[in-house]
């Protein structure tokens, strides 16, 4: 089966597709004008200017991406004491040393024998 026109039938639809795909001729082309597509000093000056922030906001995104831990939970605690186990059996840490004080021509005054 073919799905052709009728002689008489397919002059007039063609003529009517032709006529329908016609632009109008009254000068109004749908805002395409003649700089249609074209970029002004202006708007590179402003693409400029965008593309230089966004480099900007790359690189502080990247200086605070690299402050941000991992992962967020909690670490894993390490050789807790044992719940049995009293603070009075656990050995008592030895005390600080006491700093030296020194003499103000750099001598120190411990004493050596």
């Amino acid at each position: 089966m073919s799905l052709t026109l009728p002689a008489g039938v397919a002059l007039p639809v063609t003529a009517s597709a032709l006529v329908w795909a016609q632009q109008p001729g009254n000068g109004d082309n749908g805002g395409q004008g003649e700089d249609f597509g074209k970029s002004s000093p202006v708007g590179f000056l402003v693409l400029i200017l965008f593309l230089i922030a966004v480099a900007f906001l790359v690189r502080s995104m990247t200086k605070h991406l690299k402050r941000v831990p991992a992962s967020f939970d909690d670490p894993p605690a390490e050789e807790q004491p044992e719940a049995a186990e009293t603070p009075a059996s656990a050995p008592a840490p030895a005390p600080a040393p006491a700093p030296e004080k020194k003499q103000p021509n750099g001598a120190s005054s411990a004493k050596s024998d």
